[in-house]
């Protein structure tokens, strides 16, 4: 069959249904009836001598064809798309667009201000929504354009999705100032020793620091997993754990403060414990 005989829209259907995996979801990504959908599906399964998807208890699992052909559809849409937007000019002075970002309450105080910021003086009409999408649903999200953005750690490898570096920042040890289990230096020893805070969105599963520690045949013991940066430092100055966290200037600091903690500085604990920690990352980049 040659292409002229193929309607081009049953692809972007397709690309849909194996995004959602459910006709109805399909239909409310693409603005149209779930009839609709279900009979673009059947114009593509005679085109294609294919079933294409078949119903599961886990939705609309794709068939060996589509699995094969997925890739080649959306570089081909990615093409059209891109040359169709060439022709469309950006003026952030009068565009009226909201962008949603997927990001965690880290990321958003360290680049929400600036950003925010920024587009107040260039792009006024321009509009930003945060939340939280799980690392796994990322690429599920994106491709279905109901994420613009999202910014994470750099642990997806989706071949479909671009990405860029933002900034990056070694990990150092947070104790309260007084902590009876640590000196002037923390060693790896001591460190190991201690009971640790660990931030994550999920419920379950190791972090970058304890990826790092297997890697050197060691683990730690994770007392506390809290999912908010702001939450944990307040927990790490008032009890005898260790938080393991990015070395920046706002959230740590900032939770402190905002409940009357001024005696005790988390930034002076970090610099207090960071030389034990700096070792710890250091042997961790080795090749």
């Amino acid at each position: 069959m040659r292409l002229s005989q193929v309607d081009l829209n049953l692809f972007i259907v397709f690309d849909t249904i194996y995004t959602e995996r459910n006709l109805t979801r399909a239909a409310d990504v693409l603005f149209i009836t779930q009839p609709a959908v279900s009979n673009a599906l059947n114009r593509l399964r005679n085109t294609f001598n294919d079933p294409l998807f078949v119903r599961t208890p886990q939705g609309m699992a794709p068939t060996p064809l589509a699995e094969n052909i997925v890739g080649p559809v959306r570089e081909a849409l990615q093409l059209l798309t891109t040359s169709v937007q060439e022709a469309d000019v950006f003026d952030p002075a009068v565009a009226e667009k909201t962008f949603n970002f997927s990001m965690n309450d880290e990321a958003e105080a360290l680049l929400l201000p600036s950003l925010m910021e920024l587009l107040q003086q260039q792009a006024p009409g321009v509009g930003v929504t945060s939340y939280h999408v799980g690392r796994g649903d990322l690429p599920t999200e994106l491709a279905s354009g109901k994420l613009d953005f999202a910014i994470d750690a750099p642990l997806i490898t989706d071949a479909n999705l671009r990405h860029a570096r933002l900034l990056a920042a070694e990990y150092v040890c947070l104790v309260r100032p007084d902590h009876p289990g640590v000196g002037n230096r923390l060693t790896l020893d001591q460190y190991l020793a201690l009971d640790h805070l660990h931030i994550s969105s999920r419920p379950t599963g190791p972090g970058h620091v304890d990826l790092a520690l297997n890697r050197l045949g060691h683990r730690r013991k994770v007392q506390v997993r809290v999912r908010h940066y702001l939450v944990a430092p307040l927990i790490a100055l008032r009890t005898d754990m260790a938080l393991t966290a990015p070395h920046r200037h706002g959230p740590d600091r900032a939770a402190a403060r905002g409940h009357g903690i001024t005696a005790q500085d988390p930034r002076a604990a970090l610099r207090r414990a960071e030389p034990g920690m700096a070792r710890l990352l250091a042997q961790e980049r080795r090749p």
